[in-house]
């Protein structure tokens, strides 16, 4: 049942990143055609809710990087076993772990600090803007940790 959860949550995630980068297009576009045409009037804003989307799209990217298991990705080790690529896999994901709580820790902090204040330009609320820093460090939590049962399965000789 959490498996089933943990998987929705990703795909959810998926999407979400789907469209922001598919919304980031409008924005961005905006600025462009105003900068080099007198069709459109220069608007402040785009800057402004492309910074949002681009930080939100930037965290959810890494949060399904964590997923999958390409995020902290670094290829040094020679081809290993099973088991001894489980263990090296635990040990890396304890360093993952660290930073997850890192992120919400500190992030929630970030997110306190900006619950009552408004962007400069826009008038958005600034929380939007900080609230994906202890958002990824609680994503990196529970795929971190799925991924390390995983691995201690493998460890313990039983199927991932």
């Amino acid at each position: 049942m959490l498996r089933k959860l943990i998987h929705w949550y990703g795909k959810l995630l998926t999407g979400m990143l789907v469209f922001s980068v598919a919304i980031l297009i409008i924005p961005v576009s905006l600025q462009i055609f105003s900068r080099y045409t007198s069709l459109i009037p220069s608007y402040i804003w785009t800057e402004e809710m492309a910074r949002f989307l681009f930080i939100w799209m930037i965290m959810i990217g890494a949060m399904l990087g964590v997923r999958e298991g390409s995020h902290f990705e670094v290829d040094l080790w020679p081809r290993m076993g099973a088991r001894a690529t489980a263990l090296l896999n635990l040990v890396t994901g304890v360093f993952v772990l660290v930073f997850a709580i890192v992120f919400l820790w500190w992030g929630i902090e970030f997110t306190r600090f900006a619950w009552n204040r408004i962007s400069e330009l826009a008038e958005l609320p600034l929380w939007l803007i900080h609230l994906p820093w202890p958002l990824t460090g609680l994503t990196w939590l529970i795929f971190g940790g799925e991924r390390m049962v995983d691995n201690a399965r493998v460890l313990m000789g039983r199927p991932a």
